[in-house]
Formats: structure tokens, C-alpha cells, sequence
């Protein structure tokens, strides 16, 4: 059982930055891959950012390209989402996922096995 836990979400101004931290403990696979998703209120889940576990290989949404910037500590077994440049269309609740060791760089909520509990963030215009 792996068991993942964020913080650093918050209220911001727009063009603000955040970062945010999943910390895992408990059965951990380093060369999982982890990802970042963000559901706003009365919204479907959606894929933020992932990065793998071997490589390190990151992928981003659209959305989030040039702003936002996923990074991993295996030592700590800990993953960041960077957030600069917010703006009020970030606000959602942000999850942190895990997978079991695989292929692929993949961006499905259902392709990932763990979750936190979620963190807040809000982004005031």
C-alpha cells in the first residue's frame, strides 16, 4: 500500500506561484511513474502534469505548459508541481497519484493506483 500525502496549496493572487508537495511513504515504487491532477468544483478530474520514474521524463496539459513544472526526489520519495504565472482558471482541488512500475508516459486517472487526499488552491483575479 503506498500512501500519498500533498501540501503547499493556498490562496494566491493571480500571477502568484505555489508549490506543491506529495509526500509517499509506505509500499513506494521510485520507478513508478506520478502525476498531477485538479478537479474544480462540479468539474471532471483532469490531468495536470506526470513524470516518470526511471527517467524522469515529464509531460504537461496544454494549459500548464510554461507555467507549471513537475519534478521528483526518489531519496525523499517526493514529487513538486511548481505553479508560476497562476491564474483564476487554476483554482481546483490538486491530487497527487502513483502508479505501480510500467511503460509509458500516461495521463488517465484511471491508469493510477494511489491517491492524496487533495490540497486547495485558489487563485483571487
Amino acid at each position: 500500500q503506498v500512501q500519498l500525502v500533498e501540501s503547499g496549496g493556498g490562496l494566491v493572487q493571480a500571477g502568484g506561484s505555489l508549490r506543491l508537495s506529495c509526500a509517499a511513504s509506505g509500499r513506494t515504487f521510485s520507478s513508478g511513474g506520478m502525476g498531477w491532477f485538479r478537479q474544480a468544483p462540479g468539474k471532471e478530474r483532469d490531468f495536470v502534469a506526470v513524470i516518470s520514474g526511471n527517467s524522469g521524463r515529464t509531460y504537461s496539459a496544454d494549459s500548464v505548459k510554461g507555467r507549471f513544472t513537475i519534478s521528483r526526489d526518489n531519496a525523499k520519495n517526493t514529487v513538486y508541481l511548481q505553479m508560476n504565472s497562476l491564474k483564476p482558471e487554476d483554482t481546483a482541488v490538486y491530487y497527487c497519484a502513483a502508479r505501480a512500475p510500467g511503460p509509458g508516459i500516461l495521463t488517465s486517472p484511471a491508469a493510477y493506483d494511489y491517491w492524496g487526499q487533495g490540497t486547495q488552491v485558489t487563485v483571487s483575479s
